[in-house]
């Protein structure tokens, strides 16, 4: 059975000190394996990636959402003010308040936006946290062809049913594993292959539900994800693309031109994710193409490590 492999060195004062492990997966053009490196073709749990494809499902199902809330409908934000906002308003839009979501009470992601609420005299609550977005669309589908709102997270749901059809038409695979995420919602699990496939559907989509989807996410990106986050800086370097992170340093990243690139780790630390998308799409000449800033994409994917409060070192890709 294959294994994951050494992804990226940890590498102080020219000392190697540790390793990362993980698995990567870019798709050519074409939407066949350009090249991978450790396991590609076994499920893993996408996390927070799967919620473009989950979006997807909701309007597949008939929810109608302008173009930047349907960014916030596949987001891990930041819990900016713009992403609470948009949160409620999604909400309103149902008739519905923040007691109808099933998230729990969190903080914001963003350290800024945490301390602006701490400062206020805030608490934790429940559309401060990063899938209030997803949640309160899931809501509002479920208004939308009277299902039931107060079980929408349960596996055997008509919203979660639609959305693990939908999800087994993107990836191509079928669901093995059906978990229970951070926010509560169902956690559907798929091959890196397949995770890069469905985002490659959503990114040469040129009508329909999957490029109502695209578009959002490259109209809004900031919706996405937030205003300080790397996730935001790569989608705007590249022209077109679309991309989204998720926790235990998964991230799956998709081009117009059909290519696509889906990556984890097994110790699931954050800080290489940006570093091993960054020379994935250096390896596949994405760094080359017309429009695309490829300092801009460089600096995603640069961890600097520091001695004494200066910088001594570095993570860096191996593959």
């Amino acid at each position: 059975m294959s294994r994951a492999v050494v992804v990226a060195e940890i590498v102080r004062s020219g000392f190697v000190e540790g390793h990362h492990y993980g698995s990567v997966v870019a798709l050519d053009s074409d939407g066949g394996v350009d090249w991978s490196v450790g396991v590609v073709d076994e499920p893993v749990l996408p996390r927070s990636c799967n919620k473009p494809i989950q979006a997807l499902g909701m309007v597949r199902a008939g929810l109608d959402l302008p173009p930047d809330l349907l960014a916030l409908a596949c987001a891990s934000h930041s819990g900016e003010p713009f992403h609470v906002e948009g949160a409620r308003r999604i909400l309103d839009s149902a008739g519905l308040t923040e007691d109808a979501l099933q998230t729990p009470p969190d903080w914001p992601v963003d350290d800024a936006a945490r301390d602006d609420v701490i400062r206020a005299g805030g608490t934790k609550t429940s559309i401060l946290m990063n899938c209030s977005g997803k949640h309160a669309a899931m809501l509002a589908t479920c208004v939308i062809n009277g299902w039931p709102v107060e079980t929408y997270l349960a596996p055997d749901h008509p919203l979660q049913q639609v959305i693990a059809e939908t999800f087994a038409d993107l990836t191509g695979e079928p669901v093995t594993t059906v978990a229970i995420d951070g926010c509560g919602a169902p956690l559907l699990s798929t091959s890196l292959v397949g995770l890069a496939r469905a985002f490659r559907t959503l990114a040469v989509a040129t009508d329909g539900p999957e490029r109502r989807i695209a578009d959002a996410i490259r109209e809004h990106p900031a919706y996405v994800s937030g205003t300080r986050r790397d996730e935001l800086a790569l989608l705007t370097a590249i022209p077109g693309a679309i991309g989204k992170a998720g926790a235990e340093s998964v991230y799956a990243v998709a081009l117009p031109d059909g290519r696509a690139f889906a990556l984890k780790t097994d110790d699931g630390a954050p800080r290489v994710r940006p570093v091993l998308m960054a020379e994935a799409l250096r390896r596949s000449g994405v760094l080359e193409l017309d429009g695309v800033d490829a300092e801009a994409v460089g600096r995603t994917g640069q961890h600097v490590l520091l001695g004494g409060g200066q910088p001594v070192g570095e993570i860096r890709a191996t593959y």
